[in-house]
């Protein structure tokens, strides 16, 4: 049986969870069992176990002559494609810690990660715009991969591996240093509860620049010995054809590319088993018309950077439940609090908190977060359960409903607006391709409710939206202040920019 650090540990249904002593030990079991099964699938071919662990290598000799060394951050700004996932596995086998920037983003957002973290080196790709000595382009790599193997270095469980930086759709991102530990153990679990085993062929089209996505796809594709099938499109067609001529069987997208997909019947899914939706809210809407388009329910998780990644999730096959993001992971006790920080019974709304399971065949798994890099450093964290900023419940069933970010809650009077709970209502009606609503200030009221309304390019009648809303909702939740943009600010996650919409609102606000 596995071991998790010499204990054998099961789930209810009797499978072992597989973690590793390290990330560096990831590979070993499927290259022992089947080195020459595919590892990566990408844009510029594919890579047995045996060929990534040989990549990996050669870039840990290449980090290594470039002067990394164990607790240096390495930063990555690189598309994705076979380059990056060995570069990440070969900085994990000299302890380095591992951060990704963006490729999409600003030179003064990318600059500013950059500062944020002083790595030792970055792997600079054609749309990384950081000025710095430390900077190393594709000559320099290629030829530092020439360099003599790296020393052995040992890494222990809770050592520091990998940085996530918040989003920042409401203010400045924050860098969140992750154990090994907390870096193997999504994988661990998922592939445990869901049965999965070398068939698994995961695709992502997510950039691996965020650290959650290394988590979900070769670091969980590796412990299930199946392929991680890396895309470079994000975009309807370019989706769906990896799918189908990848044989794609579980794919993770955002609610954008589902609405697409959903919107497209012709096309070719029918190799996948799941589809995960992720990154923001997913409509019961937009479930319904995937399903109907291409016969799968979309399984919506609730993730976080502070996990990482998955905290609750739909089960496998068609069960679920409306307006909830799956139920929580057996190795997580999550809970609403109050405002004092005293635990909240089952199904009360409060904010919710993140813990570790204290009881029962998954207890002690988790370890918080390491803390935050921050003056040259790591921050710890505050003591107890990790505070997530979200308003929701949690049932006894660990059913979890996400209501909306606690700084995003409208205060209008003395009545609290959720604007999760708004935005659901009106992404059901046909003329809304996405809403996003926030609260802009209002001299009597302290703010009013406006709602930015995505509408690809059709007419949008706000009378009638605000009526659709009145169907659903109470009066003094409907939108007063309305805007239309053909396509919402975003970021890589498919998460709306929040700082951006009172420009929006500014520009060209209707009062109704």
């Amino acid at each position: 049986m596995p071991s998790f650090n010499g204990e054998s540990v099961e789930d209810d249904g009797g499978s072992a969870i597989r973690l590793p002593t390290s990330i560096a030990e990831v590979l070993r079991p499927a290259l022992a069992a089947n080195p020459h099964s595919p590892a990566i699938e990408a844009a510029s071919g594919i890579w047995s176990y045996r060929e990534l662990d040989e990549r990996a290598d050669a870039a840990a000799g290449a980090l290594w002559s470039l002067g990394v060394r164990p607790g240096d951050r390495v930063a990555a700004c690189l598309p994705n494609d076979l380059d990056i996932v060995a570069a990440f596995h070969g900085a994990q086998r000299i302890g380095a810690i591992w951060a990704g920037i963006g490729e999409a983003m600003a030179a003064a957002e990318q600059q500013y990660l950059h500062d944020l973290i002083s790595p030792e080196v970055v792997l600079a790709g054609p749309r990384c715009q950081i000025g710095t000595p430390s900077r190393v382009d594709s000559a320099q790599w290629a030829a530092a991969l020439t360099a003599p193997a790296a020393p052995a270095v040992t890494t222990e469980l809770d050592a520091p591996a990998g940085i996530a930086f918040t989003s920042g759709t409401s203010g400045r991102p924050k860098a969140v240093v992750h154990s090994q530990r907390n870096m193997l153990l999504p994988g661990a679990v998922l592939v445990a509860t869901r049965r999965w085993g070398p068939d698994l062929r995961k695709g992502d089209s997510f950039p691996l620049t965020i650290l959650n996505m290394f988590v979900l796809t070769t670091l969980l594709t590796a412990q299930a010995g199946g392929c991680a099938v890396i895309m470079d499109r994000r975009d309807v067609a370019g989706v769906a054809e990896w799918i189908a001529t990848r044989k794609v069987t579980v794919w993770n997208g955002a609610p954008a590319q589902l609405y697409d997909l959903a919107a497209s019947p012709e096309l070719d899914l029918s190799s996948l088993q799941e589809v995960w939706s992720g990154g923001s809210d997913t409509s019961d809407h937009l479930r319904e018309a995937f399903a109907a388009a291409h016969g799968l329910v979309p399984r919506v998780t609730y993730g976080l950077t502070e996990a990482p990644t998955v905290v609750s999730i739909d089960p496998p096959g068609a069960e679920w439940d409306r307006r909830t993001s799956g139920r929580v992971l057996p190795h997580y006790d999550v809970a609403a609090y109050d405002d004092k920080g005293n635990r909240l019974p089952a199904g009360e709304i409060g904010e919710l908190h993140l813990a570790g399971r204290t009881e029962g065949p998954w207890a002690n798994l988790w370890r918080p977060l390491l803390g935050h890099w921050a003056d040259g450093g790591i921050q710890p964290p505050p003591p107890g359960p990790v505070a997530t900023g979200d308003i929701g419940t949690v049932d006894e069933t660990g059913r979890l409903t996400l209501l909306d970010r606690k700084k995003m809650v409208i205060i209008r009077g003395s009545a609290n607006i959720y604007p999760l709970e708004v935005e659901r209502v009106l992404d059901t009606h046909p003329a809304v391709g996405k809403a996003a609503v926030c609260g802009i200030p209002h001299e009597r009221l302290g703010q009013q409710v406006a709602a930015v309304i995505e509408t690809n390019g059709t007419a949008v009648d706000f009378a009638e939206l605000a009526e659709h809303c009145r169907r659903e909702l109470a009066g003094y939740k409907v939108p007063e202040v309305w805007a239309a943009v053909d396509t919402l600010p975003t970021n890589a996650m498919g998460k709306v920019v929040r700082t951006r919409l009172p420009d929006l609102i500014a520009g060209q606000a209707r009062h109704e």
